[in-house]
C-alpha cells in the first residue's frame, strides 16, 4: 500500500525518497535483531516477543493520520522495532524447541506462517483498498491484526530458553547449563559472538553475505514492484494478487524446503534459491502480462522459499546452543540491513538508470552471492556434514 500512497496521496515522484519507508525500517529492524537475539539470552523469549507487538500498536493509526510522507517513515521505524522483536523470538524460540534433528522443519513452519501471512496481507488489503481507498480501510486490518498477535503471545506463548541449555549439555558444550530448565550460566562475549557469526566461520559468513544480499530481491518486491506495475496500468488489486503469488511461494513451499534442508542440506538450496530469485526478478522485466508476472512472482518466491529456512538453519546448526539466539540476531542484523541497503542502492540505480536496470542490478547482485556461497560454505546440516563448526574446533568459542 504504501509505495502507491507515495505516488498518489502525497505526490512524490522520487524513486529514492519513496524507498526511505524502507531503509528506516530496514536499519532500525537490522538493530533491534542484533540487540534483541544478546537479551533473548538474558531476559527470555517471550518478553521481547510481547514487547515487539506493544511497539507495533502506533504503526497504523499513524499512517492513517499521516499528513505529510515522513509521518509514514515514523511508522515504518516502529514496524521495524515490532519485526526485529517478534520474528526473531518466533524463529529462535522453535529452533530451541525443536533441536538439531529437525531445525530446518522447525524454521520451514515457522517461515512459512510469517510469509503465508504476509501473502494474505497484500492480497487483503489490495483488495479492501480496491473497494475503499488507500486510507483509512486496510489499515483497520492491520491493527485487528496486531491486537490478535498481542493477545497471543501474552496468553498461549511460553518461554524456550531451557530447550536450548538442555540442547547445550546433550551436545558436550563445556559451558554449565545446570538442569535443563534453567539458562545456560555462561554466554560468550558479545564481540566474539559478533566475530564469530560475521566472518570467522565460514559458512556463517557465507550465510549472512547471502542474507543480506538476497533481501535486495525482498526490497524491490516492497517497492519497485508496485511502481513497475503501476506504471504499466496494474491496478492496486492486481498489484496485491502478484505480490500475494510472490508469498504464497515464499510461504507454503517452505513447509517442503525446510524438511528437505534437514535430508540433502543447507548449501546447495541457498544456492540454487539465490539463483531462481535472480532469474525471477530478471524475468519480471521481460514479460508484459499479468499471467505472466504471476509467474515471475512466483518463481522468485520460490527462490525465496529455498533461501528461508536454509540460511536460518545453517546459522543455527553452526552456532553454540548456549548462545544461538544472539547468533541469530547477529545473522538477522545482516540479513534485515539488506533491506536498508537494497532500496538505497535500487533507488539511486533507479533514478539515475530507470526503474527495468533496478531489476537487472538485483539480478545480478543474486548471481555474485550465489557464487560466494559456492565458494566459501561447508555443509552444515548435522546429519551430513564433514565439517565441524568453528566453536567445536577451537576451544575459545566454547
Amino acid at each position: 500500500m504504501v509505495p502507491v500512497l507515495a505516488k498518489e496521496e502525497f505526490a512524490i515522484a522520487s524513486t529514492s525518497v519513496i524507498l526511505s519507508f524502507l531503509i528506516s525500517f530496514g536499519f532500525v529492524k537490522a538493530f533491534v535483531n542484533l540487540i534483541g537475539g544478546t537479551l533473548s539470552e538474558t531476559w527470555g523469549r517471550k518478553p521481547l516477543l510481547v514487547a515487539g507487538w506493544v511497539a507495533a500498536l502506533p504503526v497504523p493509526l499513524m499512517i492513517i493520520w499521516a499528513t505529510n510522507w515522513w509521518w509514514i517513515v515514523g511508522a515504518n521505524l516502529l514496524m521495524g522495532i515490532n519485526q526485529g522483536l517478534t520474528w526473531s523470538m518466533t524463529v529462535t524460540s522453535k529452533m530451541d524447541i525443536s533441536g538439531s534433528k529437525w531445525r530446518g522443519l522447525a524454521t520451514g513452519i515457522n517461515e512459512f506462517a510469517g510469509y503465508s501471512g504476509v501473502a494474505i496481507g497484500a492480497l487483503v488489503t489490495g483488495t479492501i483498498a480496491s473497494s475503499y481507498g488507500l486510507r483509512p480501510a486496510p489499515f483497520y486490518f492491520g491493527l485487528l491484526v496486531i491486537l490478535s498477535g498481542l493477545g497471543i503471545s501474552l496468553v498461549l506463548a511460553r518461554e524456550t530458553r531451557g530447550y536450548a541449555s538442555a540442547e547445550a549439555a546433550k551436545e558436550g558444550s563445556s559451558f554449565n547449563p545446570g538442569e535443563a530448565q534453567e539458562p545456560c550460566s555462561k554466554i560468550l562475549p558479545f564481540r566474539d559472538i559478533l566475530l564469530i557469526t560475521s566472518w570467522r566461520d565460514k559458512a556463517m559468513f557465507a550465510a549472512c553475505q547471502a542474507g543480506l544480499l538476497h533481501k535486495f530481491t525482498d526490497a524491490l518486491v516492497w517497492v519497485a514492484f508496485p511502481l513497475f506495475f503501476v506504471a504499466r496500468g496494474m491496478g492496486v488489486a492486481q498489484i496485491g494478487q502478484i505480490v500475494a503469488s510472490y508469498g504464497f511461494s515464499w510461504g507454503v513451499l517452505q513447509l517442503l524446503t525446510g524438511p528437505l534442508t534437514d535430508r540433502v542440506g543447507r548449501k546447495w538450496p541457498i544456492v540454487a534459491g539465490l539463483l531462481l530469485c535472480g532469474i525471477g526478478v530478471a524475468g519480471t522485466t521481460m514479460v508484459s502480462d499479468f499471467s505472466s508476472w504471476l509467474i515471475t512472482a512466483s518463481l522468485t518466491g520460490t527462490g525465496m522459499a529455498l533461501l528461508y529456512p536454509s540460511l536460518l538453519s545453517a546459522v543455527g546448526d553452526a552456532s553454540n546452543p548456549c548462545w544461538r539466539g544472539a547468533s541469530l540476531g547477529v545473522y538477522r542484523m545482516w540479513r534485515d540491513s539488506g533491506y536498508a541497503f537494497g532500496a538505497i542502492l535500487i533507488g539511486l540505480v533507479s533514478d539515475l538508470a530507470g526503474l527495468n536496470y533496478g531489476f537487472y542490478f538485483v539480478a545480478l547482485v543474486m548471481f555474485i552471492s550465489a557464487a560466494l556461497v559456492v565458494k566459501y560454505m561447508y555443509e552444515t546440516a548435522p546429519s551430513i556434514r564433514k565439517v565441524q563448526p568453528l566453536w567445536q574446533r577451537d576451544e575459545r568459542y566454547k
